[in-house]
């Protein structure tokens, strides 16, 4: 089977508190760079998007942007991104983003990235997809996201077996490995709106 060639990654428009989640964006950038892997993102130029944009083009790597046109007007696009590929709506900008990626990573942000996440953890259930759903947990910031999906599963609304759908992942360098070792799935989700 093909090797990951093309990651989308989901993650903050803004840059959170801490310094380690600026880095750890920029460090995946630059890590799926020198893989080899194609960056697919939200196409910003701000908060962790734009680290991790950057974090790839500096070390050479290919990156598109997927943008909604209304966040294109209020100049938060990445003005240096091989391709930006503007979209009428966000659900459009989804579902681009899902069929330019082999796997999905969910980096530290906040309800956009939630969104992301779950919708496409929503399409691996319905059976929709089977490519790869990595959670990088950058000290603890993926645990509220763990906490709402087991919250389902504890309270009846979801299965234990919702748990096989995505894999935590402990910082930048173990996602990366992970990443290497992984192949892409063939095919798509040709039942997505």
């Amino acid at each position: 089977m093909a090797k990951i060639g093309s990651v989308a990654v989901f993650c903050g428009a803004q840059p959170g508190h801490r310094a380690i989640y600026r880095a750890s964006a920029t460090a995946l950038g630059q890590g799926l760079a020198e893989a080899g892997m194609r960056l697919v993102y939200g196409g910003g130029r701000i908060g962790l998007m734009g680290a991790v944009a950057d974090g790839a083009l500096a070390a050479g790597g290919e990156v598109i942007g997927v943008i909604p046109d209304f966040l294109r007007q209020q100049e938060v696009a990445h003005g240096e991104v091989a391709e930006l590929i503007v979209t009428e709506t966000m659900h459009e900008r989804k579902r681009i983003m899902f069929d330019m990626a082999d796997a999905f990573v969910t980096m530290p942000g906040g309800i956009g990235t939630y969104d992301e996440t779950m919708e496409i953890v929503t399409w691996r259930q319905l059976k929709l997809h089977d490519k790869p759903i990595l959670l990088c947990n950058v000290e603890g910031s993926a645990e509220p996201l763990v906490a709402a999906l087991e919250a389902a599963i504890t309270w009846g609304f979801a299965k234990a077996e919702i748990r096989r759908l995505y894999e935590v992942v402990e910082g930048v360098p173990a996602l990366l490995e992970k990443l290497g070792s992984l192949s892409a799935v063939p095919g798509g989700a040709s039942n997505l709106v």
